[in-house]
């Protein structure tokens, strides 16, 4: 049995990670941390795990040496401390946003500030396995891998066939996230009466997510529009391309296919037909799926492709999880086959 620890495990994106890590067969979660909560159980802020653990929450300084850290910290606290958590474990998995851009550049422009741990992004591994499974499998000594943006993991999931086939000449996503995306910290925006029933523009351009999406699909024009919606859980993300050229829908299944035919948890839904032709983060609530799709205009030859997933699970723990499992060299699918519920 490997040993597992949490740090920042009060969260949302925590929660998860200890609710999958529980029924994993091979890894023991040894600790779960949490300065405010220290002494308390874990059902406290996770309801759904009474009965399920007996595990305290304990401050950061008492975690002892594990096989596998997971940091989930506020933005820019974990590469701040990245060296002390890095010296008590051979695998850090960090869910924040600070190791997933490489270039230190790139993190100035989209976040608008100095790395604090510069020569430790070129090293990082970004934490989605269906872009990064080589370096997750083959990567040797201590290794350090970044969670994945939510929203650049719809994007990325969506748009991946068309950017390896040099289909993109412009696109513009438009996506839709649950409330969930804010973190278990209430704001005014997530108070329930401004949030309820409300359709609000989140980030009308420039989405910081963007960067993590040209870096990995290779440089492109690319316009992000993010709005909120009554949902709690999910992303569904819609992705207007101008493509270099005009296709037609069986090249567009032939691109797909040769993607995602040996993807465990990437699956094509473009039906002609039914109520679940196209991709619906509703139906992948709790599960680490992510459901892709695709169309043509007839007349413009516009390709609009389409992804859906559960922003906390393929969007951050799901693929925390599916990383640790192929860097620790086992199945890829151990603890991450729940295929969501319906209906909900």
């Amino acid at each position: 049995m490997k040993t597992a620890s949490i740090i920042g495990a009060a969260g949302y994106t925590g929660g998860e990670l200890v609710r999958l890590l529980l029924d994993h067969p091979h890894v023991r979660v040894a600790s779960v941390t949490s300065r405010s909560l220290a002494g308390q159980p874990l059902h406290r802020t996770h309801p759904n795990l009474r009965g399920r653990s007996e595990l305290l929450f304990t401050t950061p300084d008492q975690v002892q040496p594990s096989d596998v850290l997971f940091l989930c910290m506020p933005h820019g606290e974990a590469a701040k401390q990245i060296e002390q958590w890095a010296s008590i474990a051979p695998l850090v998995i960090d869910l924040s946003a600070d190791f997933r851009l490489r270039d230190p550049a790139a993190y100035r422009m989209w976040y608008e500030s100095d790395h604090p741990a510069p020569g430790r992004l070129a090293s990082a591994i970004y934490g989605l396995p269906e872009l990064s499974r080589t370096r997750l499998r083959e990567s040797a000594g201590p290794r350090l891998i970044s969670g994945v943006g939510c929203n650049a993991t719809a994007m990325n999931l969506a748009l991946l066939p068309l950017a390896r086939a040099g289909l993109i000449e412009r696109v513009i996503c438009d996506i839709k996230v649950g409330s969930s995306e804010g973190g278990a910290e209430a704001t005014q925006g997530s108070h329930h009466p401004e949030r309820s029933g409300a359709v609000r523009m989140y980030s009308t351009a420039g989405h910081r997510h963007t960067g993590e999406v040209l870096q990995e699909l290779g440089q492109m024009q690319l316009d992000v529009s993010i709005t909120s919606i009554e949902m709690v859980r999910g992303v569904a993300c819609t992705a207007h391309v101008i493509p270099t050229r005009r296709v037609e829908s069986k090249e567009l299944w032939k691109l797909y296919r040769a993607a995602y035919a040996d993807e465990p948890f990437v699956r094509l839904v473009a039906e002609k037909t039914g109520l679940h032709r196209l991709p619906d983060p509703k139906i992948l609530s709790g599960s680490n799926y992510a459901d892709v799709g695709f169309d043509i205009d007839p007349r413009s030859g516009r390709i609009i492709a389409m992804s859906a997933i559960d922003n906390l699970m393929k969007g951050a723990a799901g693929s925390a999880v599916q990383a640790m499992n192929i860097a620790l060299d086992l199945p890829e699918t151990l603890g991450l086959t729940f295929p969501g519920l319906h209906p909900i």
